[in-house]
């Protein structure tokens, strides 16, 4: 069995919803009334800066969506965005029962610009659950970049081995088991908790 010490997790698609993903802009696009190819075409060419922090929320919607006069605010678009965040599905609770058991290191690896970060990790009290936020747009990399998982690795000072890495998406999981680390791919809290307790993890 596996002698599993550090977990990591995505955030968004397995703790919470998708903060900024297609789903989220369709829902914005449409609550505004916004034209979306007109807009995907901006956002493509501005996502990678702004998931790695290169650019902030605010210059990212001059760019996207208030570069022409708009009925609404800056203000009353952000609120919206933020709005969308919530809770997925009960596997909050799992990683928050696995870091008070106080047996293993818990981090995120997660793909999310600064400003829907930090107001995830303070609403939704991440820092109670999490020593290490291995972000994007705080390390400057973005999955699945190789080089962030490696930086997970030196930053934590874990073997690969003794790691585990959750997420939703299968190309997210490959660099991370390319690297040896253990993978779960989460597809329910159910069947994350199974998997889980067969590498030996438990609360």
């Amino acid at each position: 069995m596996a002698n599993i010490t550090a977990i990591f997790w995505d955030v968004g698609g397995v703790l919470l919803t998708n903060a900024w993903d297609r789903e989220q802009r369709r829902r914005t696009l449409e609550h505004f009334g916004l034209d979306e190819a007109e807009f995907l075409d901006r956002h493509d060419m501005l996502v990678s800066s702004f998931e790695r922090g290169k650019i902030t929320l605010d210059e990212y919607l001059s760019r996207t969506v208030f570069y022409r006069p708009r009925p609404f605010t800056l203000q009353e678009f952000q609120s919206f965005m933020f709005s969308l965040s919530q809770e997925l599905d009960g596997t909050l609770e799992i990683a928050s029962q696995l870091a008070h058991s106080g047996k293993y290191l818990m981090s995120t690896i997660n793909n999310e610009s600064l400003e829907l970060n930090l107001y995830r990790i303070q609403t939704f009290e991440l820092r109670s659950i999490f020593s290490f936020f291995v972000s994007s747009c705080f390390v400057g990399l973005r999955k699945p970049e190789e080089g962030i998982y490696k930086l997970a690795l030196e930053l934590t000072q874990r073997l690969p081995e003794q790691c585990c890495f959750i997420d939703d998406r299968p190309l997210n999981l490959d660099a991370a088991s390319r690297l040896g680390m253990h993978v779960i791919q989460k597809q329910s809290p159910e069947q994350l908790r199974e998997d889980l307790q067969k590498l030996g993890v438990i609360a």
